[in-house]
């Protein structure tokens, strides 16, 4: 490294090891799902806990603090003057529900082989810790800054961003702004999103008492239940579901779907469990005419994630082709809910992917609470996106080029914006540790003092472009 200031960059990350550890803790030990809304307390009592937490180890830092409504709050260098252009980056102290198969408790940061595991420690508060700490270099180092820097905390990015929408509709946008909230070394460009729920009609005098499964909508379950009237010796087994009966009525018997969770956007390798139940129902031949129908609509969705039973596969050979999973079944009121995320390129759109969905429905099922995003790109060539990857390279002794993803993060919700790390794609999970939305969701914590590196000297560097 021939930067001048990496000796004081390199030593302030390796001094303050131990009291990242202590502040990802603290922040990790606040259960932050979204709940229902209180006044002051827009998106439930967890974000706005989480968001309080995280300004307050701001301020211990020595940075300006502000908290906007429990909506969203930031931590910056110094004060910003109306009209004065500045940086920023995002990241987010609201996490998916802990699901199941955790080997220990989900809210409590346990240090393994140099990973450490919990729900947030890299989705995304682990990260949110690191920015809040390259600030505190910046302020402390004296180092000239033109752009002052906003260290931005959001608290609903998990379930529909509405706080980026709210930050973008009352305050000025960064000139530049990161996201620590997916993998190196720089994504330059976004798929777009479709989802919703497929909703079966009202289904009198069937044989499902109950169907419910999943954590969040944008997470493989891993897990599902489903209670049939019908006995045990009806039903053919199948792979990675159990029967039991049904302890409040002998007469029923239980479903127990068991897979492999992961996020939407990467669903290799998962299993989804609501689909092995669907399977199951659907070979022993035991519900009615209208839930084998609605059934096979979810048949279809669960077939592969790719869409291709759903004839919505698609490529445009920029991104990865198009994802699709299922996410949360519910039933209520005789009616069965579904819910799915859609990951596209750009040779589709919300048009043809709705078009599409609503055939293989017909009359079995309804396309409901349809929402969509589309893709977004800059070019590799903008000064922004080169510092970043030059950044990122001389740093770490590597050659990797920007690339674009499926996963959904706030860099859209900016006019010049991009996520940059943390994760590494070709750093293998050990057997103990998860993904991101998966039970023991890992994190490398030397790999993220070398984040906290990146993003310090990241910073330094993006104060010398001309915005």
């Amino acid at each position: 490294m021939t930067d001048a200031r990496w000796a004081s960059i390199d030593a302030f990350a390796e001094q303050n090891r131990d009291n990242i550890l202590r502040d990802i803790t603290r922040l990790v030990a606040v259960p932050s799902v979204e709940g229902t809304p209180e006044p002051g307390k827009p998106y439930g009592p967890g974000p706005a806990a989480a968001l309080d937490c995280a300004l307050a180890i701001a301020a211990e830092l020595g940075l300006d603090t502000h908290n906007d409504a429990g909506r969203i709050g930031w931590a910056q260098t110094g004060p910003i003057a109306d009209g004065q252009k500045y940086l920023a980056t995002i990241t987010h102290v609201d996490v998916v529900p802990a699901g199941n198969g955790w080997s220990a408790d989900p809210f409590t940061v346990r240090l393994q082989d140099g990973w450490l595991l919990g729900r947030g420690v890299a989705d995304d508060k682990g990260p949110g810790i690191l920015c809040l700490y390259a600030l505190k270099y910046l302020k402390e180092s004296g180092a000239p800054l033109p752009y002052p820097v906003r260290a931005l905390l959001g608290a609903n990015e998990e379930t529909g961003m509405a706080d980026a929408d709210y930050y973008a509709q009352n305050h000025p946008q960064p000139v530049f702004c990161f996201t620590p909230d997916a993998e190196f070394p720089v994504c330059n460009g976004e798929k777009g999103g479709f989802g919703g729920e497929l909703v079966s009609p009202v289904l009198e005098g069937g044989v499902i008492v109950k169907f419910e499964g999943g954590v969040a909508h944008n997470a493989v379950p891993d897990r599902a239940v489903c209670v049939v009237r019908a006995p045990q010796s009806s039903l053919r087994p199948a792979d990675g579901v159990t029967l039991e009966p049904d302890p409040e009525d002998p007469r029923n018997t239980v479903l127990c779907g068991w897979g492999k969770s992961g996020h939407a956007a990467m669903p290799a390798g998962t299993v989804n469990a609501i689909a092995r139940i669907v399977d199951c129902l659907l070979q022993s031949g035991v519900c009615t005419p209208a839930e084998d129908a609605y059934l096979r609509v979810l048949a279809t969705l669960h077939a592969d994630t790719a869409g291709k039973a759903l004839g919505i596969a698609a490529d445009d050979g920029v991104f990865d082709p198009l994802t699709i999973i299922g996410g949360t079944v519910t039933m209520q009121g005789g009616r069965i809910r579904q819910s799915f995320d859609c990951r596209y390129p750009t040779n589709t759109d919300a048009e043809a992917l709705t078009a599409a969905m609503r055939a293989v429905c017909g009359t079995a099922a309804a396309l409901e609470n349809v929402e969509s995003r589309v893709p977004f790109y800059i070019g590799t060539d903008h000064p922004a996106i080169q510092t970043l990857i030059r950044t990122y390279n001389e740093v770490t002794g590597e050659h990797k080029a920007p690339f674009v993803m499926g996963g959904g993060t706030y860099a859209r919700h900016f006019p010049l914006a991009v996520s940059f790390g943390p994760e590494h794609t070709d750093l293998p999970l050990p057997a103990f540790a998860g993904p991101m939305h998966g039970a023991n969701e890992g994190a490398n914590f030397e790999k993220l003092i070398e984040a906290l590196k990146i993003y310090i000297l990241a910073l330094l560097r993006l104060e010398e472009l001309a915005f």
